[in-house]
């Protein structure tokens, strides 16, 4: 960064209690084909900084694109009217204790830098594994996307803070799309876009990528002559890559502090979780340990500092199966008395911070595939979700699979199309019979959870074994 962030909040001068300044610039390379062909080939840059200003007990933002001492002085002076209109309706007195001083770096593990592969070499690679995916004459139709992300954050503050991170992020999506007569199934690469991590150019590895674009291919063909999920109650076990979607939308969501108090309700929903349940609410069965990670080199969302300078650390959210911690940063903490996170995350530069996941991850237990299938007589296995749909209050909820299989005997036996299965929230949790090992552990993530007015996508990690749950209730799409 060729500005000087420390210089800027030095020629600042307006009497506030606290003024924090946020720099981020990101740079988004996007390739997307289809049919070997491409579709879209974009690159786009983005940078500025956020003023937040703490005055008489009250927060107030502004931001800029400018990089200039004058722009950042304008913005500051903004906020700070803001922070003053807000006082006399302010739902809770904050105070300098809210923004403690922090200094630090972080850097995202990476081998190899995005110049590593030219562009051509890269869309090459991506048409090859189009052509990878066309495992056959049903194949209709092949995609191969791919996005890589460099974010560099700088933030500074007057009681001071002092941190720097960069990140470098990768996204990738490879499908295919099978049809016979009115018949179509598609398969993808863990679900959509659920392959997401920190890392560096190492994820293009021509023989591993080409080698999943096979198998995609194959099973989108399998999926076609596949006989319709049996509409049953039984046991089911879910793939950590269909766990990443159980976990966000059932644990993630309705942990967020922010929710509880009411703030999102109008907007992205309330939460069935009350305020006193912390620390009592028996969420799940004891196999249940939900952590909030943001230490785990490699996880989509990892970090060592949130958007407002709180040092980042591994935390218990459910410990066998009990609730003990929510999802809320430490203005939500204090207004709610419940033990929170290092959770305030902003989309970018021009968004103040709010409560968000980031890595929410489901703990390993001591279990095997082999263990798990083996000792189960009838039930369903689900792989990569295909769709959702859960209620306002995060307890009903009904989720689709792109792919399963039946489990007779204690073995996976024949392909299912169209797996879907249902549940409420904390019944649901209770019936977790077993938890797979770390040798089942698996991360995922997705880079478009919506929240917050104006909206704010952002990036999360979801990390979890291959689980069975008990009683029930799956179906199919006939």
């Amino acid at each position: 960064m060729g500005f000087d962030l420390t210089t800027a909040l030095n020629h600042i001068d307006i009497p506030a209690d606290w003024i924090g300044l946020r720099y981020v610039r990101e740079v988004d390379t996007t390739r997307y084909l289809r049919d070997r062909l491409p579709q879209s080939h974009s690159r786009s840059e983005t940078h500025g900084v956020m003023v937040e200003v703490l005055a008489e007990g009250q927060f107030g933002y502004a931001s800029t694109n400018l990089l200039t001492h004058e722009a950042l002085r304008a913005a500051a002076a903004q906020a700070y009217q803001q922070s003053k209109s807000a006082a006399p309706w302010g739902v809770y007195p904050f105070t300098v204790t809210h923004r403690p001083p922090a200094t630090g770096r972080y850097r995202s593990p990476r081998l190899r830098n995005p110049d590593h592969l030219s562009s051509q070499d890269l869309n090459e690679l991506l048409q090859e594994i189009c052509t990878a995916l066309r495992a056959g004459d049903r194949i209709v139709t092949t995609t191969a996307y791919a996005v890589t992300t460099e974010c560099e954050t700088h933030f500074v503050s007057s009681n001071g803070s002092d941190i720097a991170q960069e990140f470098l992020m990768v996204v990738t999506d490879y499908a295919a799309i099978a049809q016979e007569g009115n018949r179509t199934q598609r398969r993808g690469d863990n679900g959509m876009v659920a392959r997401c991590s920190q890392a560096g150019m190492e994820l293009f590895d021509r023989e591993a990528v080409l080698a999943r674009a096979r198998t995609i291919g194959q099973q989108a063909l399998e999926l076609l002559d596949a006989i319709e999920c049996p509409t049953t109650t039984t046991h089911l076990v879910l793939a950590p890559d269909q766990m990443l979607l159980q976990i966000h939308e059932s644990i993630g969501h309705p942990l967020e502090l922010d929710r509880i108090l009411g703030d999102e309700r109008n907007y992205a929903g309330s939460s069935f979780v009350r305020l006193e349940d912390f620390g009592h609410l028996a969420y799940g069965s004891p196999h249940m340990n939900v952590t909030f990670d943001p230490t785990v080199p490699g996880e989509y969302a990892s970090y060592a500092f949130d958007d407002i300078g709180i040092p980042a650390q591994k935390e218990y959210l459910i410990q066998e199966g009990i609730l003990l911690r929510g999802l809320g940063s430490i203005e939500s903490q204090a207004r709610s008395g419940v033990p929170g996170v290092a959770n305030a995350r902003a989309t970018s530069w021009n968004r103040p911070a709010i409560d968000r996941m980031a890595n929410i991850n489901l703990e390993p237990g001591c279990h095997s595939v082999a263990d798990i299938i083996s000792g189960i007589e009838f039930g369903v296995y689900m792989e990569s979700n295909r769709s959702w749909s859960i209620d306002d209050y995060r307890q009903k909820f009904q989720f689709g699979c792109e792919y399963g299989r039946l489990i007779e005997g204690g073995q996976l036996t024949r392909t299912v199309r169209n797996p879907n299965y249902r549940g409420i929230t904390t019944p649901f949790w209770h019936s977790l019979a077993q938890v797979g090992n770390g040798e089942t552990m698996e991360m995922y993530g997705s880079p478009f959870c919506g929240k917050g007015e104006p909206n704010q996508v952002i990036r999360v990690g979801h990390a979890s074994p291959v689980c069975l749950f008990e009683n029930v209730e799956v179906f199919g799409g006939g």
